[in-house]
């Protein structure tokens, strides 16, 4: 049978770390066993769900080199899904209910006052036909999936046995009063239709796994194999739920972190294998195990990316820069001499720029007062340009005749004249990229 993975997002929002992480794993078991992937949007809440979202979201995945075999979504499936409704009502699976969520609401308060599990009362069963009648005109109706009471039980691919008591579970509501298909329902149908064999989702989802057991169960589905990874939180253990606005995907591609150092960082997170920078997907499926990730809580720092995203950028090979590069103006004759200069002074690619805004323009020299004279007398012994390699060494050999000093009291304030800074690349190497010297002028 052909492993067949999903990665079901709501198009509501950007997709997040958090999101990245569920497809990831799907798309690594899909790929691995040389499956199926599919992308189905959760976009039944036509409210929130807008197509500037599925347009990002895809972009995303694309930009990150996820791509996809199949492309579905929910909002093209209602009639499939009032046909299962139908079909569950027949075999006494669905009921009507009728309750506001504000008696719900003081239903579940006065459980927890007695000391027990806010666990919906199935009310609505003792409803006569009569009385369904008159709440149905008055209010409209709402569905609810009823849960055979006994225990739920699979054994997870991270979490190991999990054993589920459905008495412990309120019966979930499948069909809102409105008609909007829940995903609880939607989600069912679609993994038995589309063949999915393999569900890897959050933690937080093991108690809609176990309903959806039983709603695949009552469809004569077969159910698919699941795992729930662990969830994240920030680096101090913090819910990361606020602070998602900021850790999207594209929030994070605009702050420079390449697509290798985000994914190496997410198919390790949480696992018991080190996290290492890998060259390309191929390498990273073959690392990666389900069955190495544990079940504690995880913590994730958007900052230990970079760190990754530098490590990658230092190891690309001149040919796969040389676009980027010139499109920043850098002369042919100098771009690879530039790239060996600069790659090992950046941490993101977009730090290239400022690097040839200084080689081209020049930069604002910084002279200690004490130093001022000194630098005057040195930029009278600099040959001409254009520069090499031999230009540092030659020039500030005649410099150490001429003015008698020599080590850092030497080399120091001539770099911070030519260059701005007190630290930086070899500057045998900086001489022949330096179109411009302001100090000399």
């Amino acid at each position: 049978m052909p492993v067949v993975t999903r990665f079901a997002p709501s198009p509501t929002g950007y997709i997040h770390v958090g999101n990245l992480r569920t497809a990831l794993m799907n798309w690594m078991i899909a790929r691995k066993a040389g499956g199926k992937f599919i992308l189905r949007l959760d976009d039944t809440d036509q409210e929130r769900s807008k197509q500037e979202y599925v347009d990002a979201l895809k972009e995303d995945l694309e930009w990150l080199g996820l791509t996809w075999d199949v492309e579905e979504r929910q909002s093209l499936r209602l009639e499939r899904y009032a046909e299962a409704a139908a079909d569950l009502r027949e075999k006494g699976k669905f009921y009507e209910c009728f309750e506001t969520p504000t008696e719900l609401d003081l239903k579940r308060k006065k459980q927890l006052n007695m000391g027990r599990p806010p666990v919906y009362d199935r009310a609505a069963l003792a409803l006569s036909p009569k009385e369904a009648d008159r709440l149905r005109a008055e209010r409209g109706g709402y569905w609810r999936f009823q849960l055979d009471q006994q225990r739920i039980e699979w054994k997870d691919g991270i979490l190991g046995d999990i054993s589920i008591d459905a008495a412990s579970v309120s019966d979930p509501v499948l069909i809102r009063q409105d008609g909007q298909v829940l995903y609880t329902f939607a989600s069912s149908v679609d993994d038995i239709d589309m063949g999915v064999s393999f569900i890897v989702r959050g933690a937080d989802h093991v108690t809609n796994t176990a309903t959806q057991i039983q709603i695949m169960e009552a469809m004569g589905g077969k159910v698919p194999d699941f795992a729930h990874h662990s969830l994240l939180t920030g680096p101090q253990g913090e819910a990361l739920s606020k602070r998602f606005g900021v850790l999207s995907l594209r929030d994070l591609r605009a702050r420079g972190v390449e697509p290798m150092a985000l994914l190496s960082l997410m198919a390790r997170l949480g696992s018991s294998k080190p996290i290492e920078v890998v060259e390309d997907l191929t390498e990273l499926m073959d690392g990666f195990d389900i069955g190495s990730f544990g079940a504690a809580p995880t913590k994730f720092d958007a900052e230990d990316l970079f760190p990754l995203t530098k490590q990658w950028v230092q190891g690309r090979p001149f040919d796969a820069v040389a676009a980027r590069i010139a499109a920043l103006g850098v002369p042919d004759h100098l771009a690879e001499g530039f790239w060996r200069v600069a790659k090992d002074n950046i941490t993101v690619l977009d730090d290239l720029e400022g690097w040839w805004v200084l080689f081209r323009d020049g930069a604002e020299p910084l002279i200690d007062p004490e130093d001022a004279e000194f630098v005057a007398e040195a930029l009278t012994l600099l040959p001409p340009a254009p520069h090499t390699s031999a230009t540092w060494s030659e020039w500030t050999a005649k410099v150490k005749e001429a003015t008698g000093r020599k080590g850092k009291g030497l080399f120091m304030p001539l770099r911070k004249a030519l260059t701005g800074q007190a630290h930086g690349p070899d500057m045998g190497d900086v001489m022949p990229l330096l179109q411009r010297i302001r100090a000399a002028e």
